[in-house]
């Protein structure tokens, strides 16, 4: 039996925050995910000033492909806003690499299958024991899916498709490009570049609003491709094969905390409700319960911001943009009255 004060089931930038705070706070914790690290994963792959102040980032030092946005074009209903905001692009293969071999601490590569709590500790498919455990493997880790699902089961009012490519291209246009509800897409699509060579694709849509509404999101990849070959974005014969995902938006309080058992990240649905921005959340959150468990103090994701572009536009656009969707519930931005409480 390998023991560990806390095991992290997923070693994604949730899981390597709160190892890494973990680590600085002297508290020993082992990281288990199912794959072995670089490993792709879909992602637009975009980190705000407030993810590299959080995770005391040097961008001078950074060792991989990072690319600095000094403007983002947002387009909407015929207009095209200039956010002057800097923002960066990074390729998760490599981020999410550096991230978790920074943390220092110990990794295995393994698909957790059951956990079982057993006299006030935690113990993973009959191999792995430990005191505090963080789920930490995104919308389908099994520290949700084990420990809390029962209890706070996931809207599905709040469930976002993507289709998204990340492939090599020399990009022409080197600023990122947001295109918000478009031909009645309930979400936007996104073209957005990366340092030296590589380029990231995609749409993301609120799952109901593509039923009810606008039929398939495989119809709105069409459409955004069509839209980037008439611009020049990209050549007209670049072969193109997205692949789909999907998660959940941020929506009041859950119950990220059952015992000594924590949700950080996508696997707590934390994910910001308007850009479903999910690496500041994961980062934030991943810091938040390292130091609940260090301080043994309460864990709570009040602080966390609901919303990504809020730091971007002014409010009465923020506003216009959300009644456009059809009104706060259609993309979760009405908080539920809910009585869940953190479990002691």
């Amino acid at each position: 039996m390998t023991r560990a004060d806390v095991i992290i089931v997923g070693g994604g930038p949730a899981g390597a925050a709160c190892a890494w705070q973990l680590r600085r706070r002297g508290i020993d914790c082992l990281i288990l995910d199912k794959a072995a690290f670089p490993r792709t994963k879909l992602c637009a792959g975009w980190i705000t000033p407030q993810v590299v102040s959080d995770l005391e980032i040097d961008i001078g030092a950074y060792p991989h492909r990072l690319l600095t946005f000094k403007v983002i074009h947002a387009h909407l209903f015929g207009m095209t806003l200039k956010v002057r905001s800097p923002q960066h692009s990074i390729r998760r293969f490599e981020f999410d690499d550096w991230l978790l071999k920074r943390s220092g601490t110990r990794v295995i590569t393994h698909a957790v299958k059951r956990i079982a709590p057993r006299s006030g500790r935690y113990e993973i498919d009959g191999r792995f024991q430990c005191d505090y455990l963080v789920g930490a493997g995104g919308t389908a880790c099994p520290v949700y899916r084990s420990l809390f699902r029962e209890f706070d089961p996931r809207a599905r009012r709040l469930q976002v498709a993507a289709l998204e490519q990340e492939l090599p291209y020399r990009w022409r246009d080197g600023d990122c490009h947001l295109w918000f509800f478009d031909k009645g897409l309930p979400g936007y699509s996104w073209y957005v570049p990366k340092q030296n060579g590589y380029l990231n694709l995609g749409v993301g849509g609120m799952v109901q609003g593509l039923r009810q509404k606008v039929g398939a999101l495989q119809q709105h990849w069409d459409r955004l491709v069509t839209r980037l070959r008439r611009a020049g974005l990209i050549d007209e014969n670049l072969p193109l094969a997205p692949r789909g995902y999907a998660y959940y938006l941020r929506d009041g309080a859950r119950l990220t905390r059952r015992g000594n058992a924590f949700l950080v990240g996508d696997a707590a649905g934390l994910a910001t409700c308007d850009l479903g921005e999910g690496i500041g959340p994961a980062v934030r959150s991943g810091i938040l319960a390292a130091n609940a468990i260090a301080d043994g103090a309460p864990y709570s994701l009040e602080a966390l911001p609901r919303y990504s572009l809020s730091a971007l536009l002014p409010r009465p656009l923020l506003a216009f943009m959300h009644r456009a969707q059809g009104g706060l519930d259609a993309i979760g931005l009405r908080r539920r009255q809910v009585d869940r409480r953190q479990a002691s």
